[in-house]
């Protein structure tokens, strides 16, 4: 977009090389693109953009694919001039947490460019702008508004966003991992499924602290692992997530006025097999599903029980086995745990990890982590063997 007062020749729209002033960044990934950096000049080009991390097909090929966060946002301060001329605002949070309509994450990107000084137009101007355009009118003023303020006073808009995330441990902080898996696990069954979790990443941790003081990684890939494989996504715990209330309220949040909820699942006790793949089909179920959900959430005491009637499936067996397997293992790694074979303990523990989906895709990811794990766990012996014999 060019800008120009009236009378003014404008040398046409597109934007040259290195002639860009402002770089309002709505996709990270889109944003760092060479044709899209190279408009921008260092010492010149300001950007604000959105962090938030948007994934591109490649991740439906390749699901380990790392987000290359800061590799993206380095690129754009690189051809800005430094970070100090890059900005970065949670527009997409803002949009759906504070303004309840994800749609106008750029326009709070624009509200913030134009307050911070970065733009050759009145506010007043744009909002004019937005009521000719006629559309969501009332909606995109406050979403443009709403990025001024972030400009003007960042931490008043932060007070607005919802607070889950910040119970959430940040990368390295041991204790509150421990403490916040611990408290999902009750949830998940109740107090002596987590003390279990607790149990085997204490004995980790012990051993990692005692064995290789300095070279961490080990307890918390098994605070992180473990706590996957035990919190399996079964039928209640799916049940549980449709009916503690966060599902209706994010239904309320998108959807104006009433809904009508139609639920496709595959039921192992009622779902019909594909003729061709083998694979259980999936079928509708209506909004009395929400009640049976429910009553189903009550129920999870029942979870691995014998009178589980999920728990004979060979998902659920196979999910019950990964967890055992997975003690087994650690409890091995971490009595045997020396500085010479920390990095491939740390890499078992972290295996489960690959382990993703559901049904036939989940049992084709075990398999291939199986065989990988068996492979890792004989080079951990034989280099537990080479420790003892240097001793």
């Amino acid at each position: 977009v060019r800008i120009a007062s009236g009378g003014t020749a404008m040398p046409g729209p597109r934007i040259a090389a290195g002639d860009g002033d402002l770089l309002i960044g709505c996709d990270m990934v889109a944003t760092a693109a060479p044709e899209t950096l190279g408009t921008a000049r260092v010492g010149r080009t300001r950007a604000v953009i959105d962090p938030a991390r948007t994934m591109t097909g490649a991740f439906t090929q390749q699901p380990d694919l790392p987000y290359p966060d800061a590799l993206l946002r380095q690129r754009i301060a690189d051809a800005c001039g430094g970070p100090d001329r890059v900005v970065a605002v949670d527009a997409a949070r803002i949009a759906a947490d504070v303004l309840d309509d994800p749609a106008v994450a750029n326009i709070v990107l624009l509200g913030h460019a134009c307050q911070a000084g970065h733009l050759p137009l009145r506010p007043g101007t744009i909002e004019r702008a937005i009521a000719i355009n006629g559309v969501s009118v009332e909606t995109n003023r406050r979403a443009f508004r709403a990025g001024r303020l972030v400009a003007h006073d960042a931490e008043a808009v932060r007070r607005l966003l919802p607070q889950d995330d910040a119970a959430r441990p940040a990368d390295g902080d041991l204790d509150a991992l421990i403490a916040h898996r611990t408290g999902e696990l009750t949830a998940y069954q109740d107090a002596a499924y987590a003390a279990r979790y607790a149990a085997l990443v204490d004995r980790a941790r012990y051993a990692e602290r005692r064995r290789t003081p300095d070279l961490p990684g080990f307890a918390e890939a098994v605070a992180r692992n473990f706590f996957k494989l035990m919190a399996y996504k079964d039928e209640y715990e799916v049940a549980r997530l449709y009916s503690d209330g966060r599902f209706a309220r994010h239904l309320e949040q998108v959807f104006a006025g009433p809904v009508r909820l139609s639920v496709h699942m595959a039921p192992p006790l009622l779902a019909r097999r594909d003729p061709a793949t083998g694979v259980l089909r999936k079928r509708p179920f209506g909004p009395w599903m929400m009640t049976a959900f429910r009553w189903l959430t009550r129920m999870r005491r029942l979870r691995g029980k014998v009178f589980d009637p999920f728990g004979h499936t060979t998902e659920r067996r196979m999910e019950r086995r990964l967890i055992a397997d997975y003690e087994a293992m650690v409890d091995e790694l971490a009595t045997n745990l020396n500085p010479i074979n920390h990095a491939l303990a740390r890499r078992l523990a972290a295996l489960p990890e690959s382990i993703r989906g559901f049904g036939h895709i989940k049992a084709t990811s075990v398999a291939k982590s199986k065989v990988l794990e068996e492979m890792l766990l004989r080079d951990f012996r034989a280099s537990d063997n080479t420790a003892t014999a240097a001793e």
